[in-house]
């Protein structure tokens, strides 16, 4: 669907529930609802709104869910929703300014405002809470804001890692020599999770219908998983799902995201008709569109990995985020099972940790696309006749010795502007004839052999071996020939006496 949101929406005056989210087009003013003071749960998410929070939201005395993320609202937060008697707020991704209000700060609900432009705020650590301000100043604050609300989440010390290893929502465990680390906290409506400015995570959203949803998506089924055991466990989101690397070294990384569907089952009831579809970005270009884990698996229970072999951190951040743009099943086997999910993440360096070179087998992929890239140029110039001329058509022409000047396509193109219509002076039975200039300003006449003449190759080798073989004063001189790919030329000079028909008749 489409926005704008049309106004006369706000007739449903007895509407409980609006969720409209991920619309396409071109950016709205916020809808009008002034007059819908019955709803509970107003969902506008990812809508394209534009401009500032309007103050009558304040009003719906009986909204529990207030979610406005992934828009372009601007301004500061109203007073008027701190009256709001709310159980989730979630207003990230937007580009709100002013200070952060204390309200939210000393709030017991759930709260997400990360990924905004606040200028200011009280001093807030980067400790986990049900308020989730991660990433959620302006880049110009100063620097005694803490690291985890600036907008890049800048190394509070010197970058140091060159490696990452998570168990999204599984223990710690072993795989391939390296020791992925736990990921096993529940909380997820608005939260930030940080372990020792290595890696983080930040989760957003609630479920439909069932705000009580765990977080950490196990086996119901009891499938008979595929693969590493990470793929026995794996964490999900309702919304958005980021997870961040650490004071990584600059430079480029391999990163390897592992799924698998453990939600629903594999035999042929009601459990095995869901469809999870969701987008995963990376660095902020998004690498995976409508990801479907089973079909891309082919099947549920299975293990499957992406992998994306040139991710460049330039500063010290490497951001993942999955997003669920509104797609697929959202009740199936239950509600609260949809939204993107994640098995365990791997992040290993294109470079020596030790020198800070690239690793050999980065250096040999690079060579190897290098040359593959170098080929395919070579390749193309040469079809264009910029290396040489491209190839005689027929094994006819290509054994012929002609006695003949030769011209390449590159000469003849230029001669003609590239077989102007405006330089066509005539056609017959062989093809269209083009007046051309050479370098060396002798004027030219060029005929082209066409697709549609009933000419063909024999009648082109006799039509140079007879004018070559006649001199006369009264006969126009041969200069030459061209045969590249599928073009057969004849170079003559360029009388401007006229055709022979109108001397005749």
């Amino acid at each position: 669907m489409e926005g704008p949101i049309p106004s006369t929406i706000s007739q449903l005056t007895n509407l409980s529930q609006l969720r409209v989210s991920d619309l396409s087009g071109s950016n709205m003013p916020f809808p009008e609802l002034q007059y819908m003071k019955n709803m509970q749960r107003l969902i506008l998410r990812n809508c394209l709104i534009v401009g500032p929070l309007p103050v009558y939201i304040g009003e719906m005395t009986r909204l529990k869910t207030l979610d406005l993320s992934f828009n372009r609202l601007t301004g500061r937060i109203p007073d008027t929703f701190q009256s709001l008697n709310l159980d989730h707020l979630f207003l990230s991704n937007n580009s709100l300014t002013g200070e952060v209000p204390s309200w939210i700060l000393n709030s017991n609900v759930y709260i997400d405002v990360s990924y905004n432009n606040f200028t200011q705020s009280p001093s807030v650590g980067c400790q986990p809470s049900s308020v989730n301000l991660v990433s959620s100043h302006s880049s110009t604050v100063s620097n005694s804001v803490a690291w985890c609300l600036r907008k890049d989440l800048s190394c509070s010390t010197k970058p140091q890692h060159h490696s990452l290893f998570i168990n999204c929502g599984g223990s710690t465990m072993n795989f391939e020599g390296n020791e992925y680390e736990e990921d096993l906290t529940t909380r997820g409506p608005s939260y930030f999770f940080a372990s020792s400015e290595k890696w983080a995570f930040s989760s957003s959203g609630v479920f439909m219908g069932n705000d009580n949803a765990n977080y950490i998506a196990s086996n119901p089924f009891a499938l008979n998983v595929t693969g590493a055991d990470f793929y026995k466990t794996a964490r999900l989101a309702p919304s958005s799902l980021k997870y961040y690397g650490l004071c990584l070294r600059k430079g480029s990384y391999r990163v390897q995201l592992h799924f698998a569907e453990v939600m629903y089952s594999d035999d042929s009831t009601f459990s095995s008709l869901g469809r999870r579809i969701f987008d995963v970005s990376i660095q902020g270009s998004v690498v995976l569109k409508d990801f479907n884990i089973a079909e891309e698996a082919s099947g549920f229970g299975k293990g499957i990995t992406k992998e994306f072999n040139d991710t460049f951190v330039n500063g010290s951040t490497l951001e993942i985020h999955l997003y669920w743009a509104g797609k697929g099943t959202t009740a199936i086997p239950d509600r609260g099972v949809y939204g993107p999910l994640i098995s365990a993440i791997t992040v290993t360096p294109n470079f020596d940790p030790d020198t800070g070179l690239l690793s050999v087998g980065a250096i040999i992929g690079i060579v190897i696309a290098s040359c593959v890239l170098l080929l395919l140029i070579l390749a193309v110039l040469r079809k264009k006749g910029y290396l040489g001329g491209k190839d005689i058509v027929d094994e006819e022409l290509r054994g012929l010795e002609l006695q003949t000047g030769y011209f390449t396509l590159r000469q003849i193109k230029a001669a003609t502007n590239n077989f102007d219509h405006a330089n066509k002076i005539g056609e017959g039975g062989f093809g269209p004839v083009y007046k051309g200039v050479l370098p060396d300003g002798a004027v030219i006449a060029v005929k082209q052999l066409s697709s549609k003449s009933k000419q063909g190759n024999r009648e082109f080798v006799n039509e140079i071996g007879m004018i070559s073989a006649l001199q006369h004063p009264n006969l126009v001189r041969l200069y030459g020939c061209c045969i590249e790919g599928n073009q057969l030329l004849l170079i003559y000079e360029y009388l401007e006496n006229n055709c022979l028909a109108r001397a005749l008749f």
